[in-house]
């Protein structure tokens, strides 16, 4: 019932916060009397007062002449986004009002109502069931008979931990070794919670023995006391890229892919990085080979998670990787330079692990239980062909492409494989690649199977569904109908994998081999057509690229083409300036939208750049080094890092700068040392690109034995009387600079460590240090059998436990010591960290080192910020 008019009515308004400036509260009132006024026929408020702050907002109380006057004056504050009514609680205040019904209930202060609202333990533990999950593959019948319930109980179990160490490093069986006869040991009849830890196991079917799974989980091995050295182990050496924690069918992929150093490689949905892992320890099986023929291009289509990939990749440290972000789907085809004729860039091998709906991770992902429905496959199906479809365009023919997913859903697998096999007409085939990985167990693909809607409808062919659901179901998600077609298909060729089987995941993965063109790339396309016409060369069509063969098709002058071609001309040359000058920038805005963060160019070191001479001359690198590989992230000013590509990926880089959008390619090789030049060369070796530069280089190696290693890795900035006599003998007439520090293993002493190691260096005036970062180093010093598990206890005792025998001598060597290499030291330090904003999520990536000796620790130093931990480490 209304108030009659003239009689106050009393309205609550929530309004802005209590920063508002005062504008915007005059807005407010001035509104609600407008509104007000209007309500009534031109009757205003009587008042509109604020009274404030009250718990970071600000309370309007508005005293209107009638109860309709209120409502209409705050409906229209409302709409306006002003206001919010004070019947609209904030989530603090609906807090505080659950927290006193619960007093009132008698469930005491917060604590104990938590208790009894069953908030012990955290957020509600996650009910493993799904009855449409179960409904669905019950009914396509994707579990043997007799093994369901195994199948759901291996679902509801937690995944076990699996490792891997990466193949291609000379240090991987000594990391093998270590933690066989030391880590394993120590797990043996070890019990945390009441669990007994199992030993970890070999993946059977995983070669050299270099996969291993065990029943820990990752809360186990962060939390338990008793494993912190085991966990330690695992971190340290994850982040120097010798072991990498991954999923055990995450490895089979590349496995399948049967990988040789000289394949290009295109890797379409890399992100996180693990597959992509595996393939550059393909590349490189022969460290004898600084270079490898072959390359790896890693794309996402997720411009954030292309940097966790760079970080991925950073770590084994290798210049045939170059990551790009596409979208897979219509990822650019590359052109390459083939003795001054452009190629197609068609790649031996192609890794098409594509977006799925994940129901093969529920082990991991527990989210998925109460998310899952089929509509999630239906959406993906799509997607997933057309990336799969451009990933066999883009494949050589007698290429290899692996199709794979984390879904146990047909219409994401099979029916994706089937509608590729068909419209190939005969250019693709299934391989059978079922002794390939021998104690692998799989089940074979499907070949009949339905379609389901989320609400349990089911269709077993096209013809069924009705108009209204064809967007959402579509012809290529059934399976072939044809008993002749099916069978030249040998779907039974796919591998499943079953979580129960072997204690992993969910998994499925295709292997498909192209025999020919795909159909429609026999024709040659209209752009290539074009480019030919444009630049007065003959046509070559993607199918006599692919066959090696070449077909001169001359073709008489567009009309459009001689309107045009002026205009095309001077849009191409700024960028055919650009590759002259050996860079290689961002897409211009006109060729591609780009999204994330903008990318630096690529600029290649030209062949009579002053920069190379002092280096090459300092360093007596070999004349077949090539120079030509050299790049930076700088188009003007100073060069301060060098980075370096292989020569393939040099050609990728410099004819597709306007296809392609470049995150990250290259390792680095040299930094900048400002003071460097009184040396002799104003750059200095940086560990992240040694073992690529050290083939070539033939100065400045400095051999040494096992106890030089452990001084070097364990002390900061060591004296040289520290070191051995031979050592000592050396250095002594090497001029101070930066230089190598090799290690070479002693067969005839097999305690020792048995692998090459190779460390960058600075020679100073008194001393010799070693610019390594904190986890290579530990790596290191746990391969010489070095404990270095108390470290991080010791930290703070570092001051007071230095070597008390070598006192009087350091304070000798420290009076010796000349002010001049001092002063030089400081200003060093000044300089650290004078690097471009746009190196942020590379420094980020790239493991930095110190400029000089007695160089305090910086952001840009931080492999040396926990030295001190190594310097109480005992052998």
């Amino acid at each position: 019932m209304s108030s009659p008019p003239g009689r106050p009515r009393f309205i609550k308004i929530t309004a802005l916060p209590a920063g508002s400036t005062r504008e915007k509260i005059s807005t407010v009132e001035f509104m609600l009397q407008a509104n007000s006024r209007t309500a009534l026929g031109g009757f205003p408020c009587s008042t509109v007062s604020w009274q404030g702050p009250r718990t970071g907002r600000r309370i309007c109380h508005v005293t209107a002449a009638g109860d309709g006057c209120g409502k209409i004056a705050l409906w229209r504050a409302v709409g306006a986004g002003f206001v919010r009514p004070a019947g609209a609680m904030g989530r603090r205040q609906r807090n505080r009002q659950r927290q006193q019904q619960r007093r009132e209930r008698g469930g005491g202060g917060d604590g104990q109502g938590r208790e009894q609202a069953g908030w012990e333990g955290g957020y509600p533990e996650i009910v493993k069931e799904n009855a449409l999950f179960e409904r669905y593959y019950r009914e396509l019948r994707i579990v043997p008979e007799g093994e369901w319930e195994p199948f759901m109980a291996a679902l509801r179990e937690p995944l076990p931990a699996t490792l891997r160490i990466t193949g291609y490093k000379s240090h991987a069986k000594e990391i093998l070794h270590c933690l066989k006869n030391k880590y394993f040991k120590e797990l043996q009849d070890l019990v945390v919670d009441g669990q007994k830890i199992e030993v970890p196991q070999t993946l059977k079917w995983y070669p050299e023995e270099l996969a291993w799974h065990t029943n820990l989980s990752r809360k186990i091995l962060r939390k338990s006391p008793q494993l912190e050295k085991f966990h330690q182990f695992l971190v340290s050496e994850t982040e120097c890229g010798n072991i990498s924690r991954q999923e055990a069918v995450s490895m089979i992929p590349p496995l399948l892919l049967n990988v040789n150093p000289h394949h290009k490689i295109l890797d379409m949905c890399a992100a996180p990085g693990s597959k992509t892992a595996q393939l550059i320890e393909m590349l490189h099986a022969d460290m004898n080979v600084p270079f490898p023929e072959g390359f790896v291009i890693a794309n996402d289509v997720d411009n954030k998670r292309c940097y966790l990939l760079v970080h991925q990749a950073k770590r084994l440290k290798s210049p045939c990787i170059m990551v790009v972000n596409h979208d897979a789907s219509s990822i650019p085809t590359l052109q390459i330079d083939n003795n001054g004729r452009k190629e197609v860039l068609f790649y031996d091998r192609i890794l098409c692990d594509v977006p799925c709906s994940g129901d093969g991770t529920m082990r991991k992902n527990i989210d998925v239980w109460k998310k899952w429905t089929t509509q999630n496959s239906l959406q993906l199906h799509g997607l997933q062909l057309r990336i799969a479809t451009r990933g066999v365009e883009q494949l050589a023919e007698g290429g290899r492409m692996v199709y794979s997913t984390c879904s146990l859903n047909p219409v994401e697998n099979e029916a994706v494989i089937a509608s590729l096999l068909e419209k190939s007409e005969g250019a693709l085939e299934l391989a059978d690649v079922s002794s390939e990985l021998p104690g692998l167990k799989w089940m074979p693909g499907i070949t009949q199977w339905k379609v389901m809607l989320k609400d349990g409808q089911w269709f077993e062919a096209w013809k069924d569904v009705p108009s209204n659901r064809q967007t959402q179901i579509r012809p290529t998600m059934f399976p072939i109908k044809d008993e002749e077609k099916l069978k030249v298909m040998n779907l039974e060729r796919c591998i499943r994998i079953l979580p129960h089987h072997q204690n992993t995941g969910g998994f499925f993965v295709a292997v498909l081999i192209k025999k020919s063109p795909m159909p429609w790339n026999k024709r040659q396309s209209k752009f290539q057509r074009k480019l030919s016409q444009r630049t007065g060369e003959i046509s070559v069509s993607a199918a006599a690229a692919e066959d090696g063969s070449v077909e001169i098709i001359k073709e008489p002058p567009d009309a459009e083409d001689e309107e045009t071609k002026e205009t095309q001309h001077l849009l191409n040359a700024e960028s055919e300036q650009s590759k002259k000058d050996g860079v290689c920038g961002p897409p211009p805005c006109k060729k591609m939208k780009l999204f994330g963060f903008k990318e630096d160019p690529f600029v290649f070191l030209s062949e009579d750049d002053p920069l190379f001479p002092p280096i090459q001359k300092f360093y007596a690198l070999d004349p077949s080094f090539p120079k030509m590989n050299l790049l930076t992230r700088t188009q003007e000013g100073k060069k301060r890092q060098l980075y370096m590509v292989s020569k393939e990926l040099r050609n990728v880089l410099l004819n597709n700068s306007e296809r392609m959008k470049v995150i990250n390619t290259g390792i680095k090789v040299w930094s900048r040392n400002s003071d460097g030049e009184q040396f002799g060369c104003a750059f200095r070796l940086a560990q992240e690109g040694i073992y690529t530069l050290y083939p070539f280089i033939n100065a400045r190696i400095i051999n040494v034995c096992i106890e030089d290693v452990k001084v070097l890795l364990t002390q900061e900035n060591p004296f040289l009387s520290k070191f051995s006599s031979e050592t000592h003998k050396r250095v002594k007439d090497l001029a101070m600079g930066s230089i190598v520090l090799k290690y070479e293993p002693d067969p005839s002493k097999p305690d020792t460590l048995q692998c090459p190691i190779v460390l960058c260096g600075w020679h100073g005036k008194t001393s010799l240090r070693a610019f390594v970062p904190k986890n290579e180093r530990l790596h290191y010093l746990r391969m010489m059998g070095v404990e270095v598990f108390k470290a991080k206890r010791k930290e703070e005792n570092f001051g007071s436990k230095t070597e008390e025998g070598d006192q009087d001598s350091t304070k000798h060597m420290e009076e010796e010591m000349d002010m001049e290499h001092n002063e030089l030291a400081a200003k060093m330090e000044a300089e650290v960290d004078e690097e471009p904003i746009h190196e942020f999520m590379e420094s980020s990536v790239i493991e930095p080192e110190n400029k000089m000796e007695n160089v305090q620790p910086s952001s840009e130093n931080t492999e040396n910020r926990d030295i001190a931990d190594l310097s109480s480490v005992k052998a």
